[in-house]
Formats: structure tokens, sequence, C-alpha cells
């Protein structure tokens, strides 16, 4: 499959699909069955709206970016305490999909923080801190059924399956590990951001703590949540640290997180509010602008570098029949970037493409090993890589990227290779977390959705099952991406080929674990979960 190559164009209008005024907030009481709700796969408002008393006002808005409702009480704009700076009262922005419900809310009244204990939950994917710890990594990744989906006629196999797979998979991984120096860095990492998003905080006059919950190692999300009921906070603020929402990231968290709050009474009384995904603040955008603009400086000719974006990948039908907004999202989060490029008088040819994938089945094209080649024939000679979907180096980045895919650059005839950082803690990406943070403080606790169809881009945790259903409707499940069947050796084929040996694996693990005998119970790898 050919890989999209493109030149950056000028930013296109976009027309709103409802021309009517949005709702207002209101102050309804929280109600915790009330469904959290995702973001927008592509945003194209291009109205403000100032809400006051009963009526509201609309102003026109061409930046994409500044799609936000700014409140409005009876008395005038929003006030906030004497320890917000004015710098963030003017900055008193919303996304105009966040308003869920049709009544006002006076916020002028309302204290940003008060008495409360403000929290802050970073969530992220987590990682092996050493070579002993990959395996039983492995085996949290594909236990969890938003990885692995099986049949629910199988799903008591998703255990012994992960297993396998993870024992399977250990060696090659520890080898990759290795390679980086014995383990993931994550975790540091993660926790450094924390720390400085904290201090950013602070900075802007907001006393918060900042915690990190890890969906498959230490620290576990469990872990995180203890620490936050023993703290006593009582807003929480949740932020997943994947810049595009995906099923298999954010929502597998979130799922998580719903579980979590749903069976203690302490957590189903805190207030809170959630942001599920936040590649289109402008923030991020300009964070990602100045190290790619930064990288290019250090080319001979930076005008004709190929400014390659790799994104990890999800399986195909995670995306056309799961509904999954990630491929939609990650593709305006690279025109958005591109954009401000160009603002910059930065017009480098730009593409995008997907990397990571595992297993038989189809995974989103194009692919970032064949796209390289397929450059690499094209004659193009300079490549600057761009970690898109990750804001933390860990293996995909120090070892996938840096190694695998540097090598296979240099050998496809590709002369000068580079590669943009992950954001890390650089400066105006924390800044902007924290505003984030701090923009949706006014309404933790204060929001009720009302329309599940309305997808939000700042919402209350609540069911995470309905939630979903906005995208994964029956959560049965994922089809096969390719029905007919086509003889010889086509993708058609191969992707057949695949079902059948899963099929087979499926078959052999229900015979092991049901008679008890077979190589998996002389390995001593099934006998833990009888």
């Amino acid at each position: 499959m050919n890989s999209p190559i493109h030149a950056p164009s000028p930013p296109s209008s976009s027309s709103c699909s409802y021309n009517g005024p949005p709702p207002c907030l209101s102050h309804g009481s929280r109600n915790f069955k009330s469904p959290l709700l995702l973001p927008q796969t592509i945003r194209t408002s291009q109205k403000m709206y100032r809400c006051s008393g009963g009526h509201v006002e609309a102003s026109s808005n061409t930046n994409p970016l500044k799609n936000y409702v700014v409140g409005k009480s009876t008395s005038g704009w929003f006030e906030t305490q004497s320890l917000v700076s004015e710098q963030l009262v003017k900055r008193r922005l919303l996304p105009l999909e966040a308003l869920a419900t049709p009544t006002v809310q006076d916020f002028s009244d309302t204290p940003l923080i008060g008495d409360d204990k403000i929290g802050v939950l970073l969530l992220n994917l987590g990682g092996p801190e050493t070579l002993e710890d990959v395996q039983p990594f492995l085996f949290n990744l594909f236990a969890d059924p938003d990885i692995i989906r099986l049949p629910r006629l199988f799903s008591f196999l998703q255990k012994p399956l992960a297993k396998f797979v993870s024992v399977l998979r250990a060696p090659k991984s520890k080898e990759g590990y290795a390679s980086i120096g014995g383990g993931s860095p994550l975790r540091r990492i993660t926790d450094a951001q924390a720390e400085e998003l904290r201090k950013s905080l602070w900075a802007k006059n907001v006393p918060a703590k900042v915690y990190v919950g890890m969906r498959y190692w230490h620290p576990f999300t469990e872990e995180a949540i203890e620490q936050i009921k023993r703290d006593g906070i009582t807003k929480l603020v949740v932020l997943p640290l994947y810049p595009q929402f995906s099923i298999s990231t954010s929502g597998s968290s979130l799922r998580l997180l719903e579980s979590i709050f749903r069976e203690d009474e302490y957590l189903v009384k805190m207030q809170h509010t959630v942001i599920p995904s936040w590649y289109q603040r402008e923030g991020y955008i300009n964070a990602m602008a100045n190290l790619i603009e930064k990288e290019l400086k250090g080319f001979d000719c930076p005008e004709k570098v190929m400014i390659f974006f790799s994104a990890h990948g999800v399986p195909l039908a995670y995306v056309e029949e799961a509904g999954d907004p990630y491929k939609a999202e990650m593709e305006e989060c690279v025109d958005l970037i591109m954009e401000e490029l160009e603002k910059r008088k930065i017009t480098n040819a730009y593409t995008l493409a997907y990397q990571s994938r595992v297993g038989p089945v189809e995974w989103l094209k194009p692919y970032t090993d064949e796209t390289i080649v397929e450059l690499g024939k094209k004659g193009v000679k300079s490549l600057l890589a761009v970690p898109i979907s990750f804001v933390s180096e860990h293996i995909e980045t120090l070892e996938e990227i840096d190694v695998e895919y540097k090598e296979l650059a240099l050998n496809s005839g590709i002369e000068k290779w580079g590669r943009v950082p992950a954001l890390g803690t650089e400066p105006t990406f924390i800044s902007d977390l924290a505003d984030a943070v701090i923009e949706s403080l006014p309404y933790v606790g204060a929001m009720a959705v009302s329309n599940l169809e309305a997808r939000q881009s700042l919402v209350p945790l609540g069911s995470v099952e309905e939630l979903l259903a906005a995208y994964d409707s029956q959560r049965r499940e994922l089809p096969p991406p390719v029905i007919v069947w086509e003889w010889g050796w086509t993708k058609s084929a191969e992707t057949w080929n695949g079902r059948a040996a899963m099929l087979a694996v499926l078959l052999l693990l229900f015979l092991e674990v049901t008679t008890g005998e077979g190589f998996l119970h002389q390995w001593g790898i099934l006998p833990l979960f009888r």
C-alpha cells in the first residue's frame, strides 16, 4: 500500500453541523451512573458562545484550535479566586463539546479550589523496569480484553492465552529491553512529568497533588487510587497521557478506573472529571512544532527533509468495526502540527505511518517499516522521524525507531536520519497540561451527561461500558477485517490462515485446560490457572 506524502496546504475552513447555540452548564448534582463520553473525532465548530442568565450570544471563531465556550454570569465574565493568576482568568476557556446539560450555571460565585484538596491522576501504559519484569508485564498486557479480544465463548481462556503469548514473546522482548539499558524508562519519565506538572500547577497558584497510575505495571492504577484516598483528595482531574484517544489505550485505562470507582464508596462520592484526549490543544501543538523545528536545523538542507510521523498502530478492525476514533484524531493532529509549522515558513513534505503491529490480523496502514523502504525507493535522502503518539521515551522509540527503523532506513538508501525526541518534560508541553487541568477545575463534579451521542472533550467519569458504546456498541469480539476468501498468496488468504491458526491455538488451550495433559502442562505454564 502506497503511503500518502503531503505538502502542507493552508488551513481549510469547516462548517458546523449544528447551527444553534450550545447548551450551557447547569449545577445539577453529579450522577455517577451517567456515561462518560468520548472526544469528538473531528472538531468542526467555528462559533464562540457566551452564556448569560437565560440567553446565549454567538460570535464567529475561525481558528479550529479555539472552539471554546467563554462563560459569563449575570454580572459579567467569570470571576475567579485571588489564587488564580490574571493570565489564567483571560484563558478561562473550555471546549464547546464539554457542555452537556441544557440549563445555566452561574460560576461567578463558585470557588475554583476553596477548601478542596485537588488531585491530578496521570494514566499511562507502564513498562518493565528490569528484565525479570518483562514476562509478567507482557502477561498483564495480553490479559487485558481490550488488547486481545476473544469470543465470549472463549473468554475463560483469556489468562491462559496471555500466559502462553507472554512466555512466547518474552525472550525477544528481553533482547529489546536489554538494548536500551535493561528496562523501560517509562516510570522514571512519567514520575518526572508528574513532578514538573505539580510545580507548574503550584506556580499557577493551584496547589494540587499529582499521581501516576500505570495500566500494566507498577505503580498500578489501583496503587495510585489508594494513595489518593489516603491523601483525602476531594476533587480529581483524570488525565490520560495519550494525546489521541483509542479504545486500547485511554479506553482500557478508563474501563479499569470506572470499575474501581464503582466498587468504592469514597470514590463514588468524590468529584472528578476526565480529559479523554488533548491532541488539539495549542500548547501541545506548539511544543511538537518546536521540537520538529529544532531537529530540522541539524540537517544540511532542512527544507529537503521528509518529516515522517510514526504512530503506534492498532488493529484495523478497531477503527472500521468498533469505531475507534484513533485514526481520525491522529490524522487531524498531524495536520494541526503541519499547519503550525507552515506558519513558521516550514513547508517540508510529510507523511504518517503506523508502527508496532503484531499478530496475523491487518493493522492500520501504511506500516512504518514498509513506508521507509518505499521512501528510499522514491529517492528520499533525508528523513526526520517524529514519534507522534508518544509523550515519553520507551521501547517503541528507543529500540524500535532508533535502532530497527534507523537501520532499515540506511539500508533502503536514506542517507540522513534524525529523530524528534518525545516531549517528556518539555516546558511548553508541561505548562499546557497544567492549563488543561486548571481549565477543567470549575467543571469538576458539576457536569451531567444527557446525550450519549454527544462526544465531549471534558466529561465526568461514569459507566465506561456505556461510554464506549458510542464507539464499540456491543462490546463483542472484533470481526475479521477480510470477509471474502481468495485463493493464493493474498492478504485475504494470509488473514484466514492467521485466523485458522488462532482457532487452532484456542482449541489447543481448551484441550490443555479441560484434559490437564499436553506440552503446556509439561512445561509448567498452565497449572497456575487450575
